[in-house]
C-alpha cells in the first residue's frame, strides 16, 4: 500500500507503535523496519499490563513513530506469542533485524535495555529485573505502507 491508501484520519485513528524510547536505538529500528530487515520484536508482557494495553493480536494494524514523533509507516501484525523469556528462539531473534546471531548476545542486548533507566522509569519500578520466566510477547509483523514522503524514500 502507498502512503495515499490512508487518510490522516485512517492514520490518527491507528494505534501508535514505539519502537525503544526516542533516540539512536529507535532510529535503528524504524529504518530496519522501513528497509524490510525487522519483521518481529519481543516486550514484556508486564509493559503492556502497566501502561493497560491489550496485547497485539495478528490483524491489528499500528503507526510506527519515529524519534520526532512523526508517522513513518503502518505495519500489521501476522502473529503473537507469548513465551517464557528463556524460550525465545534464533529465528525471532534474527528477524528482529538488529543483526544478533545468537540467542544471548541478543538477550544480553535486550536485558541492557529492559534493566536501563527508562525502562526503569516507565515501569516506575527502579529495581526491575528479567529472568529465564519473565514473560515476553513475540511479535511478527509486516510493513504494510512507508509514509514518508517520495523524496525521503529516494534518498535512502
Amino acid at each position: 500500500m502507498t502512503p495515499g491508501s490512508f487518510s490522516p484520519a485512517d492514520i490518527a485513528s491507528m494505534p501508535r507503535a514505539e519502537f525503544a524510547f526516542p533516540g539512536s536505538l529507535r532510529d535503528r529500528l524504524v529504518a530496519a523496519i522501513l528497509d524490510g530487515s525487522k519483521t518481529s520484536t519481543t516486550g514484556l508482557v508486564i509493559d503492556y499490563e502497566h501502561e493497560d494495553d491489550p496485547l497485539p493480536q495478528a490483524g491489528d494494524r499500528s503507526v510506527v513513530i519515529d524519534s520526532d514523533g512523526r508517522p513513518v509507516a503502518v505495519i500489521e501484525v501476522t502473529d503473537v506469542r507469548v513465551v517464557p523469556l528463556g524460550q525465545v528462539d534464533l529465528v525471532h531473534v534474527v528477524d528482529e533485524g538488529e543483526g544478533h546471531t545468537g540467542v544471548a548476545e541478543w538477550r544480553q542486548a535486550h536485558e541492557r535495555f529492559w534493566h536501563g533507566e527508562d525502562m526503569r522509569a516507565a515501569l516506575e519500578d527502579p529495581g526491575f529485573t528479567v529472568g529465564d520466566a519473565t514473560p515476553v510477547v513475540l511479535e511478527r509483523f509486516r510493513l504494510v505502507a512507508d509514509l514518508r514522503p517520495r523524496i525521503h524514500r529516494l534518498a535512502d
